[in-house]
């Protein structure tokens, strides 16, 4: 029976800010290992018998998922979510686009850690039989320590390699978590699961049918838009939220649990990635250009500039182009705290990097005033911006390296290095890379409001007019 990998691209992160935002999450960025966490969640799938796979995310994020997984050259479906409503139905759209060939849904999330690729893929090749029987498989990791950032799962009779599952729990206390981990009997709940998509469906259908018919009506017209399947909005909006572990795990008689012993995390704080990361004699962790002196147990990131701690214990330290935050490591968790105050003040920073990315290539807003902001503007080869206006703003374009075809008004040329271009508030323009290498220009903008949303589209390549 073919297998057909699920993931779960959503979420917003915001427990690792200022590194992750909602804008740019924990998922899409490189946090332990050469690639991202979504590609190296694709990676880890590389020695097993996956036929396909189907990624789920929401709308903002399209394309991040779609240019990393090409980069590794797995993109696969990609179902987008208009509003988020958590992993029951997110599975469920899966299951339901999958349907006609009935696969076992090997069910992962994108941000998780597993260091030992043997035991990820034996957990995996043990739950398989389980699934192909009709049983809903979910993976329990193995516990070392008594956490309670996680949720636990309760083990019964032995099924087969796995267990039946007693009991779901809850994040406990810690007297709580010391009673689970010395009985051996409890495993943390990863939230990565197993089971045909069929099953699950029919699960679903007995406990939630509001979700299943909210679902399915979703995917009744389903639009193709470049590499994205578009499912019905205002049917998945009136879709309930819940989770599978709610939603069905809890309440089903066919849910089984596989021990996984992998060295996995879910990177849920700054303290969690602390954990995982190298570290020198001193206990510390050091990303980027790091000084330490008399300093242990520390997290240290650095972004561009030199970053020194001295006399320091048990702290982390991130640093960004645009924000600089500083915790105990018993208090990373407040972290999402902040997020939330800088959003509920409108300040950007909850949302966006200085350093913003678009499926064209990025923008670097390095000066901002009143009625200015300057920014670095790089685009890829062969990519090209939105042909567009402005109502309030004008723009000088001067390019630093490169070659840039430029639609100004009526006219169309080619820029190349030491050139420039001004575009007047009111004039339909856009810019395209058509050479082999980088494009990278400085846009000065001048107005009386600076804000994204003054773009007036009338033709974009990515169908965002």
């Amino acid at each position: 029976m073919s297998i057909c990998a699920v993931i779960m691209a959503g979420g917003s992160g915001t427990r690792l800010w200022p590194l992750s935002r909602a804008a740019h999450p924990k998922q899409f960025l490189k946090l332990n290992g050469k690639g991202t966490m979504l590609q190296e969640t694709v990676k880890r799938l590389k020695n097993l018998d996956v036929e396909s796979s189907i990624t789920i995310c929401n709308e903002d994020h399209r394309f991040f998922v779609a240019e990393q997984l090409r980069e590794i050259g797995k993109l696969g479906s990609i179902i987008l979510e208009p509003i988020g409503k958590n992993t029951a139905p997110a599975i469920a759209l899966a299951a339901i686009q999958s349907f006609e060939n009935d696969p076992i849904l090997l069910v992962l999330a994108a941000d998780h850690v597993i260091k030992d690729q043997a035991a990820f893929e034996r957990a995996v090749i043990d739950a398989t039989p389980l699934a192909e029987s009709g049983k809903l498989v979910t993976f329990g990791i193995v516990p070392h320590e008594p956490h309670t950032g996680y949720g636990y799962i309760k083990k019964g009779k032995a099924e087969n390699v796995g267990f039946v599952v007693d009991q779901f729990v809850e994040k406990p206390s810690i007297d709580l978590a010391n009673n689970y981990l010395s009985s051996r009997e409890y495993l943390w709940n990863s939230g990565m699961f197993m089971f045909k998509a069929s099953r699950y469906l029919e699960e679903l259908k007995k406990f939630r049918p509001d979700i299943l018919n909210a679902c399915e009506s979703s995917m009744l017209n389903v639009e193709t838009d470049l590499d994205f399947l578009r499912i019905n909005e205002e049917s998945f909006l009136h879709c309930p939220s819940d989770s599978v572990d709610y939603a069905v795990m809890e309440k089903t008689e066919d849910a089984v649990v596989v021990s996984m012993d992998a060295e996995w995390s879910d990177i849920g704080s700054w303290s969690a990635l602390w954990d995982i990361s190298e570290k020198d004699e001193n206990g510390n962790a050091c990303i980027g250009d790091t000084l330490l002196h008399e300093s242990y147990g520390c997290y240290v990131k650095a972004d561009d500039k030199l970053v020194a701690a001295v006399g320091l214990e048990d702290l982390v330290i991130v640093d960004t182009k645009d924000a600089l935050m500083v915790a105990h490591k018993n208090s990373v968790q407040d972290a999402k705290i902040i997020a939330n105050k800088l959003k509920d003040g409108s300040r950007s920073e909850w949302e966006l990097h200085r350093e913003v990315y678009r499926p064209w290539g990025k923008y670097d807003s390095i000066d901002t005033g009143e009625r200015h902001q300057v920014k670095i503007i790089t685009v890829k080869p062969g990519e090209k911006l939105s042909l567009q206006m402005h109502h309030h703003r004008s723009e000088h374009w001067i390019i630093v390296s490169g070659t840039a075809k430029v639609t100004n008004g009526e006219e169309t040329f080619v820029l190349s290095e030491n050139e420039s271009t001004y575009i007047p508030a009111g004039v339909i323009h856009s810019l395209e890379n058509p050479g082999s290498d980088f494009l990278k220009l400085i846009e000065v903008q001048t107005g009386s409001y600076l804000g994204e949303d003054d773009i007036v589209r009338f033709e974009d390549k990515y169908g965002r007019v």
